[in-house]
């Protein structure tokens, strides 16, 4: 398990869309390491609690098979490999951001990545709402009202909301197994390089950036991509540590590195102050995750046995997703500039549809070379 987390944290591409989808994909289907009914559990674990989905199901995954050990050793298997590659493209950044070269790649291996988290969208909406044949979405309409709700809720509010996540669960627990629920109530628990800023950072900057995303880990829920708007106070409006522009380059590197879009605070916190911003960013973000997860889980596994709490987990596992979708139209605005990209996107989804032997970071090779060539031809 600890293994595999490495592996997808180091070549998992595509957000936590894609990194979910990974995980159900290999660990569910292909491994059968975990049930249907645990990743179904975990994912909506990992919605309810705050921090970033994608390393909170895995530390789900990891603490449910292998208790505190597992989960330690998958949460940091998943984010180290990232965590390891933003520090270095921090240090590449300070040096050779405005290079026209490095615009290019970025030019097209953002807009490839909207495709690759479009497909991995498209995967997790028919394995956990239904398929879309009419009969399914028939049997299905209340869950599918959800995820409209999720879709269109997330897109309007460029956020996402736990009160939605919990009453869309609850509703469709009532209308599923009201009696269970009402008979038996349940109640959840509550190298040193100075020349790029390696070590240059302030004790009071170190302060203010440990507090700061320790209230983004805390207070954040859903996805990875959840947490943009809320840095984006912070970040550039509160505290005034970037640019509109450098934090636009923050979320681009985000996603096209492997391993959670939330790694994306690595990133920032090295920008502002050094490595060791980097690594008081990235603990203030991922521990909140991580104690809420083992926390929670152990009483969440008993209690999703009964009826109605499987029904509270369809529910909420339908507005989720559908507030992941929500969120792919929200980062898709930024990439997506002119006719190229939307065409790399495109294409980039089309490949991953009928060309089964390709992979994700061959996409995202092909398209920063594709970058290039356009902007140096035109």
């Amino acid at each position: 398990m600890t293994l595999y987390f490495l592996k997808l944290g180091t070549l998992g591409f595509g957000g936590p869309v894609a990194l979910v989808g990974y995980m159900y994909t290999d660990l569910v289907e292909k491994k059968a390491w975990v049930t249907e009914e645990e990743y179904k559990e975990g994912l909506a674990l990992a919605q309810l609690a705050p921090g970033p989905l994608a390393a909170q199901l895995g530390i789900y995954m990891g603490f449910v098979h292998y208790g505190l050990i597992g989960a330690t050793l998958v949460g940091l298997a998943f984010v180290l490999p990232s965590f390891m590659m933003v520090v270095l493209l921090g240090m590449a950044y300070k040096l050779y951001s405005g290079l026209p070269g490095i615009q290019a790649v970025f030019y097209g291996v953002s807009a490839a990545v909207i495709g690759i988290i479009a497909i991995s969208a498209y995967k997790l909406t028919i394995k956990s709402v239904s398929n879309l044949d009419l009969s399914a979405i028939r049997s299905k309409w209340l869950l599918w009202v959800f995820y409209l709700l999720g879709v269109v809720a997330t897109v309007i509010t460029k956020r996402e909301d736990i009160l939605l996540f919990v009453g869309c669960g609850i509703v469709y627990m009532l209308v599923k197994a009201p009696s269970k629920w009402i008979k038996r109530p349940t109640t959840a628990p509550s190298v040193l390089l100075l020349g790029v800023g390696f070590w240059h950072y302030d004790g009071k900057v170190l302060r203010d950036i440990g507090w700061f995303f320790l209230k983004a880990g805390a207070f954040v829920f859903g996805s990875g991509l959840a947490i943009v708007p809320f840095l984006h106070g912070g970040v550039v409006q509160e505290f005034g540590w970037l640019t509109e522009n450098e934090f636009l380059d923050a979320v681009a590197v985000a996603m096209v590195t492997p391993g959670p879009v939330v790694i994306t605070v690595g990133f920032i916190g090295y920008l502002v102050a050094g490595f060791p911003g980097a690594c008081v960013a990235a603990l203030a973000t991922f521990l909140p995750c991580y104690l809420f997860t083992v926390a929670l889980a152990p009483s969440f596994k008993k209690i999703a046995k009964n009826t109605s709490m499987k029904a509270f987990v369809d529910g909420i596992t339908a507005v989720v997703i559908g507030s992941l979708v929500g969120a792919v139209i929200i980062i898709a605005e930024r990439p997506i500039v002119d006719l190229a990209t939307a065409l790399i996107a495109l294409l980039s989804a089309l490949a991953l549809i009928y060309i089964r032997t390709i992979k994700e970071p061959q996409l995202i090779l092909a398209s920063a070379i594709i970058g290039i060539l356009i902007k140096t031809l035109l």
